[in-house]
């Protein structure tokens, strides 16, 4: 059994209601309606329980968190239990007023999304129009005492203008800068070959944000994370299996990660019933995959065992079918032929950006 860490950080999924319709959401593909989200008084008690845990970050996400009416209480709240809050958000549903009341009531950062340079592509790939609203909230954010990152989430269909999607962050005036490459899970596996990069863009993707990241040394620091898909070795998924942070979803069910709950065979325990300590310590879902008893060759015996931890178990059991498999992701994958495959790498789907009947689009169209 591996040594059990206590978790630094808690995503807080209070809600899964969202004004924006963007085809690559993580969200499990069956959302939960409102009428099930824990209560206000249930996320507090959550929040000093996570502290105690040991927990020090927070990220309140959703969906949009905004659509949550009791966002300022649920920030006053983890202030008051001592943790560090940052808000995951579209920007939408929150104007200069609310933003500053959430402010006021200890929120530490601002996370907002942007799907891409110009208002006519950001609002196609978001599925509304949202993207005057984003560059009015910016504007909001930078009147504040806050941290302000801007993620720009990055795939086959905007990849291209990535140089200009800098620019534009740039002007947003964010102390940092994370290019997000999709992660295939959810609807954006559904959506994967119209959403993979080709390996040319990634290898062009690296090298512009390489000589952004040295034009803007000591302004704006910026990180990428790369798809799976072309990676060498696989990412220790979310810092390993129920080693680093843990995820609760607006009904209260907590999770080692947000897509855990593919995984037939796993009971995930719900804070309603059980205790945060009793569930990171003693849940059988948490302490599935820790430890190396569980893993196969060539995990078993890889040197890197403890870095990355046989990569993601979600992926694995989408990709394979089996969740204890290698992640097909790494290359001494006995099937990592899956993620190499001609129709994902070499076939070029550029020319039918104009064709919207993905599958998340005919679904809320």
């Amino acid at each position: 059994m591996a040594t059990l860490h206590k978790p630094l950080a808690l995503i807080a999924e209070i809600t899964h209601r969202c004004p924006l319709h963007c085809v690559y959401c993580s969200n499990p593909l069956e959302m939960i309606a409102a009428k099930k989200e824990l209560a206000t008084h249930d996320w507090v008690r959550i929040f000093q329980e996570a502290r105690q845990l040991g927990v020090l970050h927070l990220h309140l996400t959703g969906g949009e968190p905004a659509a949550r009416a009791d966002l300022k209480e649920l920030i006053q709240a983890a202030h008051v239990a001592g943790l560090y809050t940052n808000l995951i958000t579209s920007g939408i549903g929150l104007n200069e007023s609310r933003l500053a009341a959430l402010v006021e009531a200890g929120l530490d950062h601002v996370q907002l999304s942007i799907q891409d340079a110009t208002e006519d592509r950001a609002n196609w790939i978001a599925g509304t129009k949202a993207h005057a609203h984003k560059i009015a909230f910016a504007g909001a954010v930078n009147k504040l005492r806050v941290a302000f990152t801007v993620n720009l989430v990055v795939h086959r269909q905007n990849l291209d203008h990535l140089e200009e999607m800098i620019a534009f962050a740039e002007q947003l005036g964010p102390n940092r800068l994370e290019i997000a490459h999709t992660q295939y899970y959810g609807w954006a596996l559904k959506n994967r070959a119209q959403l993979m990069p080709t390996r040319e863009q990634i290898e062009q993707c690296m090298s512009i944000v390489e000589a952004a990241q040295k034009r803007l040394a000591g302004k704006m620091r910026i990180d990428c994370v790369i798809p799976d898909y072309y990676a060498r070795y696989p990412k220790a998924c979310m810092g390993g299996w129920g080693r680093r942070l843990l995820l609760i979803d607006p009904a209260g069910q907590v999770l080692p990660c947000h897509a855990a709950g593919v995984i037939p065979d796993l009971k995930f325990d719900n804070v309603r019933d059980r205790s945060l300590e009793w569930i990171w310590n003693k849940s059988a879902a948490f302490n599935r995959f820790r430890g190396e008893e569980w893993m196969q060759e060539p995990c078993r015996s890889c040197e890197r065992r403890t870095e990355d931890f046989g990569g993601c178990r979600c992926q694995a059991f989408l990709l394979t079918g089996d969740m204890t498999a290698t992640d097909p992701a790494c290359s001494l994958a006995p099937m990592h032929h899956l993620v190499t495959s001609q129709q994902i790498e070499k076939h070029d789907l550029r020319e039918e950006t104009t064709d919207v009947s993905w599958s998340y689009r005919a679904t809320v169209e």
